[in-house]
C-alpha cells in the first residue's frame, strides 16, 4: 500500500481534502504543512512564507460563521437546558455563563473552521474566479 501525500498531483481529491483539511484546522498551509494559513486572527496569508503557494484565491466566505454558528447552538442549547432543569440556578448566573462559553466557543472555532474550509478548497481546486462566466 502507497502512503499518499496532500502534494501528490495524482493523489484522489476525497485523500487529499481530510489532510488538507487537518493542516488548515491547525492554521498551516495545506499545501505543505508548515507555513502559518492565517495572518492575524482570520486574514488568510496571501502566500506560504515556506512553499509559496498562493493561498489569496482561496476565499472561505461566510462558511466559517455559518458552522460557528451551527456548532455553538447545537453544543449550548442541550446544555442550557440539561443546567437549568438540574440545578435551578439564577436566571442572571445562567445567563453570565452560557454568554461567556458561547463567546468562547465561537472565538475558538472561527479561524479554525476557516482554515479548515481554505484548505478544503484548495484541495478540491475550488479558486476564486474573478472573470464572470
Amino acid at each position: 500500500m502507497t502512503d499518499v501525500t496532500v502534494n501528490d498531483p495524482e493523489a484522489p481529491a476525497e485523500q487529499k481534502a481530510l489532510p488538507a483539511m487537518v493542516r488548515g484546522w491547525r492554521n498551516r498551509c495545506p499545501n505543505c504543512g508548515q507555513g502559518r494559513l492565517l495572518k492575524g486572527y482570520l486574514k488568510v496569508s496571501p502566500v506560504c512564507t515556506v512553499c509559496r503557494q498562493d493561498l489569496a484565491q482561496f476565499k472561505a466566505e461566510d462558511g466559517p460563521a455559518y458552522l460557528t454558528i451551527l456548532i455553538v447552538g447545537h453544543l449550548m442549547a442541550p446544555l442550557l437546558h440539561i443546567a437549568f432543569v438540574t440545578w435551578r440556578p439564577e436566571p442572571l448566573v445562567l445567563f453570565t455563563i452560557f454568554a461567556v462559553g458561547c463567546v468562547a466557543l465561537s472565538l475558538y472555532l472561527l479561524p479554525r473552521l476557516k482554515g479548515a474550509i481554505v484548505g478544503f478548497k484548495w484541495a478540491r481546486k475550488m479558486t476564486e474566479d474573478a472573470t464572470p462566466a
